[in-house]
């Protein structure tokens, strides 16, 4: 269930200032699912303490880019954002067991 719901963890200046002030996570959610629904997978994967889920949904962009035969236009798909706040003291490790 939390596999096809947790899409994968935003990487980014941004997300890292939010995990070291405020001990916000962010991850790219499925469209479909909703705040109970990523706070129980983020708990169940993780075994830690939600406090909080934010969920944003991130427009789509209009990209375009130069070949030799000329400018190909095309778009960047819309998908759905949730920063998740856990309780004070605890933090996930998204980045997997970095001992070696």
């Amino acid at each position: 269930m939390s596999r096809n719901i947790l899409l994968k963890p935003i990487v980014s200046e941004k997300s890292e200032k939010l995990t070291g002030k405020v001990n916000q996570y962010t991850f790219v959610v499925d469209k479909k699912a909703n705040k109970l629904e990523i706070k129980k997978a983020v708990e169940s994967m993780f075994t830690t303490n939600v406090i909080a889920v934010n969920t944003v949904i991130m427009p789509a962009k209009l990209k375009s880019r130069n070949t030799r035969s000329g400018v190909i236009k095309g778009s960047k798909s819309a998908y759905k954002k949730a920063y998740v706040t856990l309780a004070e003291g605890e933090e996930l490790d998204i980045y997997g067991s970095t001992e070696a």
